[in-house]
């Protein structure tokens, strides 16, 4: 898919590989979030509605699990002990996905060890993915962001070399 690239065909080396940076991948999205071609729209909308299906089926069979709860008589501590933990973990897995959409992780190992408290809240990441969605690819402007500044500073250090300087027309 090298069309999806947005780099010219002066940018092109010897080789045939675009020169200068080149855009990270999305998931579902591959590099289409730089000019939204190839049926942007659409895969937006098939992550957004995806996403809130699955998080419907997820709470579900979240509410069987609850039921069966309830069938083995543990009591109502328990119960409640069980919603409260679902509740803290989706909300935790909520923000923590949502903030990963706008910058990457300070402290990567700290991600890690959240991880599985993040599987546990399943639920929220996966409404944090929907609500992201609903106006951009899920971390677009993060990687717009990295991407366009890689660019710049491409640029930067290309323009600098007189090698790629443009030659002024003799007349």
């Amino acid at each position: 898919m090298s069309d999806d690239k947005p780099v010219s065909g002066e940018q092109q080396s010897k080789a045939g590989t675009p020169a200068g940076p080149q855009p990270e991948e999305l998931r579902f999205f591959g590099t289409t979030w730089v000019d939204h071609s190839g049926a942007y729209g659409l895969r937006r909308l098939g992550v957004a509605v995806g996403s809130l299906a699955a998080a419907v089926a997820s709470c579900l069979v979240l509410r069987f699990a609850y039921e069966g709860l309830a069938i083995a008589n543990v009591g109502g501590f328990v119960n409640a002990l069980v919603v409260v933990m679902f509740a803290v973990c989706s909300a935790i897995a909520f923000r923590r996905t949502w903030d990963g959409f706008v910058r990457r992780p300070a402290d990567p190992a700290r991600e890690e060890a959240l991880r599985s408290l993040k599987a546990i809240g399943f639920i929220g990441s996966l409404l944090a993915y929907f609500v992201r969605s609903l106006t951009e690819a899920p971390g677009e402007r993060l990687l717009r962001a990295e991407y366009e500044e890689a660019v710049t500073r491409w640029e930067k250090r290309r323009s600098g070399r007189p090698s790629t300087r443009k030659k002024p027309k003799r007349r």
